[in-house]
């Protein structure tokens, strides 16, 4: 597909394939705030081995200007997200692009090209591939490192799209709590509080040699805390198995919690060391030599991302989410963590917001999901 010098192109061969995980480098350059993503991960999400794509197809793109990369993009067809919202939406994810509006929007129409060739009635993005991965356009809170499975982007990417004729579907947070080395007085009556409207309500660490056991747990909270939010997809047993298969390496257990009332799981939180502090000296790489860094680093994180939380509908507006917060707080801070992000919570969570507010914590960045009728 040719649009006013610029050609774009499937990505079919190896060569191609190397470009499109190597464009990101031409973008960024030196760019103190950008972390790069390891190859291995990249490689994987377009592999046949992601389960991701048992259900979706992702089609990546090349943007072509006199035989030099000046774009990507891919278009992503997730049939569980069509299954489960009856919403014939495809999506666009990947986006990298100079700075050029004719590049921007040639990569924006072939995808719409081939989404409306699948049937799609509308068009949203950036997903990379879904809500269940990294997803959104940095659009306020460029001055700093974007935290461990974040997004981030130049600021000029809002432009290209709001010019191309995007709009907004909806904006996620970001949230900082910044540690001063104490426990507010009144978070410990909200604590109070909490426990005694949920009478024998408990908050444990997960247990790591039990782990079966306990992803059972997750899934029964995962799929049910977020089945009405905007966007969400149940993972399938498979994605959630692959989620823990590599994300529990990266657990510290007093960061990963359980709230139970008897002998019922009523509600999980997550949080992660922010790894990005590490991978950001990676370059992208995870050889002998960026394991050797990893390890040596990783003692080093001084920051958290509270990255999962949430509470079974029937438990909710009861405070546990801002108990889960609190106990989340307080391991950090025993752990010797000085910041925390908290993210991402959709705009209109105002239950989430409010509890994240009561601990202190500020909306720092905002991302934005895009959308445009097909």
């Amino acid at each position: 597909m040719s649009t006013g010098g610029i050609e774009t192109k499937e990505v079919k061969t190896k060569g191609d394939l190397k470009a499109f995980f190597r464009f990101p480098w031409k973008v960024y350059g030196k760019d103190p705030h950008w972390v790069p993503p390891l190859f291995k991960e990249q490689v994987f999400l377009f592999s046949p081995k992601n389960p991701f794509l048992k259900h979706a197809e992702i089609v990546p793109y090349l943007a072509m200007r006199d035989g030099a990369v000046v774009g990507r993009i891919a278009a992503i067809v997730d049939e569980n997200y069509i299954g489960f919202h009856q919403q014939r939406a495809g999506f666009f994810g990947f986006f990298e692009s100079v700075n050029d509006l004719e590049v921007a929007d040639a990569l924006l129409d072939q995808v719409k090209v081939y989404l409306k060739g699948r049937g799609m009635e509308m068009m949203m993005g950036p997903m990379n591939p879904s809500t269940n991965h990294e997803c959104g356009l940095l659009i306020e809170g460029f001055d700093s490192l974007p935290f461990f499975m974040m997004p981030y982007n130049p600021p000029y990417y809002r432009v290209l799209l709001e010019g191309c004729g995007l709009q907004k579907a909806k904006d996620l947070y970001a949230n900082l709590i910044v540690d001063d080395g104490s426990i507010p007085e009144r978070l410990l009556r909200i604590s109070d509080r909490v426990r005694k409207r949920s009478p024998g309500l408990k908050v444990r660490p997960i247990d790591l040699k039990r782990v079966d056991e306990e992803v059972v747990r997750v899934k029964e909270v995962y799929n049910g805390a977020w089945r009405d939010n905007w966007g969400f997809v149940p993972l399938t047993d498979e994605e959630m198995d692959l989620m823990v298969k590599k994300l529990k390496p990266l657990v510290v257990p007093e960061l990963a919690l359980f709230a139970e009332i008897g002998e019922e799981t009523v509600g999980f939180a997550l949080a992660l060391p922010n790894y990005n502090q590490v991978l950001r000296r990676l370059n992208g790489r995870l050889g002998l030599l960026g394991l050797v860094k990893f390890l040596i680093y990783s003692r080093k994180i001084d920051e958290i991302r509270v990255m999962i939380l949430g509470v079974k509908p029937e438990y909710q507006k009861r405070g546990i989410e801002t108990l889960l917060y609190l106990e989340i707080f307080r391991r950090g801070q025993a752990k010797g963590y000085k910041r925390g992000e908290l993210s991402w919570i959709l705009e209109d969570n105002y239950l989430m917001q409010k509890g994240i507010e009561a601990l202190g914590g500020r909306s720092y960045k905002t991302y934005r999901i895009y959308q445009s009728p097909l």
